[in-house]
């Protein structure tokens, strides 16, 4: 098998996920689990990948599994810290201040950034405005923040769902990334 035979059934596993997930999401979207909903997720799964032709997402290939435990307990334990504190600044007297910051990210992998991306949004208090693909810089407006220190402590927050994505499923570079980007800091820090 010469390397041109090999090229389409490596696109074809590395897409295989990607597939796999629209079908599901299909099935999600009319709340059926059926053949007939398999059929027709594939379906449209063709179509959508087809017609609306995206760039190739690669996978690393590597998944900790422990690294993903630790992931899915600390967004949990931040959905309803975040919630907490959203609610306090609602209900509290003083007016609630608010900045947009910018977390340069450590990584090269436009997964990482997405991933990276959606954990932040979606902890209560946090959204993302922009994200500079170029510049690996993703820009959030923060609720609560009302001075330089706390500022500096929400782009640590991001930067460490980055890491914590990066232990669950990065790849080897972006562990390298995220490893030399803490022994800089505790350079930097000693």
């Amino acid at each position: 098998m010469g390397p041109d035979a090999r090229s389409p059934l490596r696109h074809f596993w590395t897409q295989l996920p990607f597939f796999v997930w629209l079908v599901v999401l299909w099935m999600m979207l009319w709340g059926q689990f059926t053949v007939l909903a398999v059929v027709t997720g594939i379906a449209v799964a063709i179509f959508v990948t087809t017609v609306f032709r995206l760039p190739t997402a690669e996978l690393s290939g590597r998944i900790n599994l422990w690294y993903g435990l630790v992931f899915i307990l600390a967004f949990l334990v931040a959905l309803v810290r975040g919630a907490v504190v959203v609610a306090w600044q609602t209900i509290r007297p003083r007016e609630t201040l608010a900045a947009i910051i910018a977390v340069p990210l450590r990584t090269d992998s436009d997964l990482v950034m997405t991933h990276t991306a959606i954990t932040a949004s979606l902890v209560p208090g946090s959204l993302i405005v922009e994200a500079d693909r170029e510049s690996r810089v993703l820009y959030l407006h923060v609720l609560g923040v009302g001075n330089a220190e706390e500022a500096d402590a929400q782009r640590h927050a991001v930067l460490r769902w980055e890491a914590r994505i990066v232990r669950a499923v990065g790849s080897r570079a972006d562990l390298a990334a995220i490893r030399a980007a803490y022994g800089s800091r505790k350079g930097a820090t000693a």
